[in-house]
């Protein structure tokens, strides 16, 4: 298929399927990801159409997209404001059991996760070990069938909305602390465990610490083999970090543009005409890179392309909600979350909460300093 014939069949879709609900609810949110009262009715529709798992392998019930074909669905997403949904099912636990998993995991979980009857979220962080993740104290010891799990994990999003959780657990004290660490699947209804929220600067209940008191797990949930979780947990951040960002940035640059004429203030201002066109540029950079890296996805340069990526779009993306609060001027220093959820939110209080927000971005999925690291120790041959 042409990719402009795409591109017009997924504008038809959206269009059709996107209500004006949906949308509304869209241009609320705050976060990275859409919350369940829309994000689930979304998932709903792609799965119905066959569009919920684009890249994966056909014989799990991928959509067998194109690298472009995905891009260009997540550009026209962007440009109508569709829900973002939550990626921890769909971009990295899935890909993951495809990857690793047993075909009695596979065939338990991944029609589960299409269907969008399993809600996933992540279980790596903690309070002491959050960019040195082989630092992780979160133990797990066997007992038979199954092992029993004691400590905590910390910034879950959406843990108050999932069912399932992927972990990283300590099941062996080494000299190398990558080498006891294995890799678990529970089910956050198994009795000991609880889940306390943390509320952002902006408002927002979207992350968790979540705690493990005697919680046993099935040895049947563990993907790969005992102790040897640290390569798949790797794998997995360059399922996280392979994130696209430039039709978001372009998203949020758009709205940018259109509250800044429409005020006159910001658009009248030279300084703020000039960091909008070095932001459109780089937005131009990111997307170029963006589809460079498709073209590349099994590289050898690929790794190095993730950590670049990662580290250029959060970035870009944070400029731009800067450019944002720039252009709502006054209206942005008024910001009550409450008002957001009732609906009668006005645009600065938005552009501001989505500015707090989106501080975090190149802290999660491997902060601004980790990328860098991988870069220079590539850049020397380390």
């Amino acid at each position: 298929m042409q990719i402009e014939q795409f591109r017009l069949e997924v504008r038809e879709f959206l269009t059709s399927s996107l209500t004006a609900e949906m949308r509304a609810a869209s241009a609320c949110q705050l976060g990275l990801y859409s919350e369940p009262k829309i994000g689930r009715h979304w998932h709903r529709l792609l799965f119905e159409k066959g569009w919920i798992t684009p890249t994966w392998p056909a014989e799990f019930g991928g959509a067998g997209w194109t690298g472009a074909q995905k891009y260009v669905f997540e550009q026209e997403c962007a440009r109508i404001e569709a829900p973002n949904l939550p990626a921890a099912a769909l971009l990295m636990c899935g890909p993951i059991l495809i990857t690793f998993g047993t075909p009695e995991q596979q065939q338990l979980f991944l029609p589960r996760i299409r269907s969008g009857e399993d809600y996933w979220c992540q279980g790596y962080s903690e309070p002491g070990a959050g960019s040195d993740l082989a630092n992780l104290k979160c133990r797990a010891v066997r007992e038979g069938d199954d092992y029993v799990v004691n400590g905590t994990k910390i910034w879950t999003t959406h843990a108050q909305h999932a069912n399932w959780i992927f972990m990283l657990v300590r099941t062996a004290s080494n000299d190398r602390p990558q080498q006891g660490i294995t890799f678990l699947l529970a089910n956050l209804a198994s009795p000991g465990i609880s889940i306390k929220p943390i509320i952002s600067m902006s408002g927002e209940h979207e992350v968790n610490q979540v705690f493990f008191d005697e919680v046993r797990v099935p040895v049947r949930n563990r993907i790969g083999e005992e102790n040897e979780g640290w390569s798949i947990a790797k794998r997995l951040l360059e399922f996280e970090r392979s994130g696209v960002y430039g039709p978001r940035t372009r998203r949020i640059l758009a709205r940018a543009e259109r509250v800044a004429r429409a005020s006159g203030g910001a658009w009248a201002s030279r300084d703020f005409r000039r960091r909008f066109a070095e932001a459109c540029i780089e937005a131009d950079v990111l997307e170029a890179g963006e589809l460079r890296m498709l073209g590349e996805a099994n590289s050898a340069s690929s790794k190095t392309m993730y950590s670049i990526l990662k580290l250029a779009g959060t970035e870009t993306m944070q400029r731009a909600t800067e450019l944002a609060v720039w252009a709502s001027g006054t209206e942005a220093a008024y910001c009550a979350r409450q008002d957001i959820d009732a609906g009668s939110g006005d645009e600065g209080a938005i552009s501001m909460a989505r500015y707090l927000n989106t501080r975090a971005a190149t802290i999660y999925g491997g902060s601004s300093e980790v990328q860098r690291n991988i870069l220079a120790k590539a850049a020397l041959g380390l």
